[in-house]
């Protein structure tokens, strides 16, 4: 039989009712599993749960959780076939972006998951959440970070939340979903990551500063020198469309330039959730580009920012850095 460790970080799914609204409870969720009883039938797979402490909404997730999660698969990496984590929604892309650069030379799923319901309401979506990816965490068929939500199955560092009530919470939209679930679970294979060869690779994450700016019409660029400083390691900019700023963003240059002087780099990221970033096809882009800025391609602004959290963790230097954004590592960004 299958051996699968669940490991619970708090989010919705777990909340209970309590008079300042839904919030994690330590001890109740091991109970809440319990009374589901899809969960022992002889087709389910064999598992254990582990509940992070303390367990937290995933508004208030870090750095420091990342690292907790990274280092609990790392250590029973052995003892189990796959692995299913429980996670609030606001933050899940993050946390799985984040993963499947901390876990390098992955055999074996790793598939985050959690509901926009908790699982004491009668409505909740998180039964059928836990039980197929707890199937699929024990299928073997990935060998990846994914999410499963609402029936689809998506890569980690492709997946955005869309919907903030609905309960297909999650789109991929530049990449093809890994599977979905009807009747049955179907693969789509070309879409899948081969199986990693060797041994697991941990990389944890330093808290490094990093920073992310939405363009907007009318913007002054001006009010955001002070932030760039030497502290700021990296800094992710959505800009519009292919990569473009305003006609005023020559006032953005010279702060670019002296952030990129004190070792800052920049990634370039569309606010369009489809779509790829190309410096250099629009004049409004140029101007980025010559700056120093580099492209993220079609990777979305949560695999961008944890990207750039593990490749300073690694040590590179700026220019390393700058170079191994614009290379897909994880399958996060199609070049």
């Amino acid at each position: 039989m299958k051996r699968i460790l669940i490991i619970y970080t708090g989010g919705t799914i777990g909340m209970t009712r309590t008079e300042q609204g839904y919030a994690p409870k330590s001890g109740y969720f091991r109970a809440a599993l319990d009374a589901i009883g899809e969960l022992r039938d002889p087709q389910m797979p064999a598992w254990e749960l582990y509940e992070m402490s303390p367990l937290l909404d995933s508004s208030n997730m870090t750095v420091r959780e990342w690292n907790e999660i990274a280092k609990r698969i790392a250590a029973h990496y052995d003892e189990y076939d796959g692995f299913v984590i429980l996670h609030g929604t606001d933050t899940m892309a993050y946390t799985a972006s984040a993963l499947s650069f901390m876990l390098e030379n992955l055999s074996k799923p790793v598939v985050l998951t959690g509901s926009q319901i908790p699982l004491c309401e009668i409505r909740s979506d998180g039964r059928d959440n836990i039980i197929t990816s707890l199937l699929i965490a024990a299928a073997g068929r990935v060998h990846e970070v994914c999410l499963y939500f609402g029936g689809h199955l998506l890569r980690g560092n492709r997946a955005t939340k869309y919907s903030a009530d609905g309960l297909m919470a999650f789109l991929s939209p530049n990449y093809p979903n890994l599977a979905e679930a009807g009747i049955t679970v179907r693969y789509h294979e070309k879409s899948l990551l081969p199986k990693g060869q060797g041994a697991l690779r941990l990389q944890l994450l330093e808290n490094v500063p990093i920073g992310v700016l939405k363009v907007f019409p009318g913007i002054q660029f001006d009010l955001f020198e002070s932030i760039m400083t030497e502290k700021l390691r990296g800094i992710v900019i959505e800009t519009f469309g292919a990569g473009n700023i305003p006609g005023e963003g020559d006032a953005l240059l010279p702060i670019i330039r002296r952030a990129f002087a004190n070792g800052t780099v920049l990634t370039v990221c569309s606010q369009c959730p489809q779509g790829t970033v190309s410096l250099g096809a629009y004049e409004t882009s140029s101007s980025l580009k010559r700056a120093g800025a580099v492209s993220g391609y079609d990777m979305t602004t949560e695999a961008a920012v944890a990207k750039l959290y593990y490749l300073f963790s690694c040590g590179y230097d700026k220019e390393k850095v700058k170079e191994m954004m614009e290379h897909d590592l994880r399958g996060e960004l199609t070049v």
